[in-house]
């Protein structure tokens, strides 16, 4: 599609961060889009939004979990993904592959959650199935005159491995061009050590909403991430169909008295890269997290969370304790608030009190989601 062309977006570096952190402190600014877009209710509601948002997640490469978590030959994740049961498994000989979960006698599903496996038996009638999908073994196989084991191997769907991350087209394969805008987010030293799954009464995308601006903290997150934040001041930069948004820390006035050439960024800044169309990739104080709002309904969303030990500016993983401290403390500080919230107007949405939902200028990245969101789902 003619908008998920790449434009090769420079983010900026950490010094330019700081410098542009320091002036909106100093002149008690932020950054600001160019438009206010307004949403219309009924595309929170909308059965016929909803099917064709489905439609629209199965034929773009949407990421799937985390290269960490496939760490060895025969590493799987299965879950569902767009309302479809995927297989995601590294091979014998080190690449990713996806599959439908279904075997091709009666649809079973071969995998379950995550694991290690050296081939994957059906638990309905023992089909067997190889790491790169090969349908290997059919137990009573003169049961099955012209069933051709060449061809009935599980169907393959798009994965590409990029950056730490592995992303999945339901669609067809994946064309790399798609992606070159996304930097590499997490590197081969990174531990994974954790993953939580939530299921909220609100659509997809008000989840999705809280974690691209800064404008609520002072309000929602009063006693919570706003004793440690600043007011409404972040940094947001569009790249591609994508979004960074960085929440600076109280903190970060430290580093006036450290010399530019010194100064590092880690532990002094939250950054959230909104992976379009349905993934957050934060990158917190000692931890990062892939967040995927998975919809299942117009008004239901499955939130799957996967946590990963940071990389310093000096290229060494922070220390396992350290990461699962910093993400207990986001759970209890403002997680579970930015959640209430979401619920909160999904159940006013249905009353016709607003044809639509209003993101201003302080909501830059909210607005290029949304314009984003729409010219696919007309294109």
């Amino acid at each position: 599609m003619d908008t998920f062309m790449s434009t090769k977006t420079a983010l900026l570096s950490e010094s330019s961060i700081i410098a542009r952190i320091f002036d909106h402190i100093d002149n008690k600014t932020t950054d600001l889009g160019d438009t206010v877009w307004k949403e219309p209710v009924a595309n929170y509601l909308s059965d016929e939004r909803f099917n064709a948002e489905i439609e629209l997640l199965r034929s773009l490469p949407v990421v799937y979990c985390l290269s960490a978590m496939l760490p060895d030959k025969g590493s799987y994740v299965a879950r569902r993904a767009a309302g479809s049961p995927l297989l995601v498994v590294r091979g014998d000989d080190g690449k990713v592959r996806a599959f439908i979960n279904g075997c091709r006698h009666r649809g079973m599903q071969v995998a379950k959650d995550s694991g290690c496996a050296r081939s994957f038996v059906c638990p309905y009638h023992a089909w067997t199935y190889g790491l790169d999908g090969e349908l290997r073994h059919i137990p009573g196989k003169t049961g099955f005159p012209g069933v051709d084991l060449q061809e009935n191997g599980l169907v393959e769907v798009g994965a590409l491995e990029q950056g730490g991350l592995v992303y999945v087209n339901q669609s067809g394969p994946i064309d790399s061009t798609m992606l070159e805008d996304v930097p590499d987010l997490f590197g081969s030293q990174q531990v994974f050590f954790d993953q939580s799954e939530y299921t909220d009464e609100a659509n997809w995308k008000l989840l999705a909403e809280t974690t691209m601006e800064g404008y609520h903290i002072r309000s929602l997150h009063k006693k919570s991430f706003f004793p440690y934040g600043l007011d409404n001041i972040t940094l947001v930069e569009n790249f591609g169909v994508h979004s960074r948004v960085i929440f600076p820390f109280k903190r970060i006035e430290k580093l006036r008295d450290i010399e530019p050439k010194d100064q590092r960024l880690d532990g002094m800044i939250t950054s959230v890269y909104q992976l379009f169309p349905n993934v957050a990739v934060s990158v917190l104080s000692k931890h990062s997290t892939v967040t995927i709002f998975e919809p299942l309904s117009p008004t239901r969303t499955q939130m799957l969370i996967y946590r990963a030990t940071n990389l310093t500016s000096d290229g060494v993983s922070t220390d396992i304790d350290d990461a699962k401290r910093d993400a207990g403390f986001v759970k209890d500080a403002g997680f579970d608030e930015d959640r209430e919230a979401a619920c909160a107007i999904q159940g006013t949405l249905g009353t016709k009190a607003n044809q639509h939902l209003t993101f201003g200028h302080f909501e830059k990245a909210i607005a290029h989601f949304h314009k984003n969101l729409a010219q696919h789902l007309s294109s």
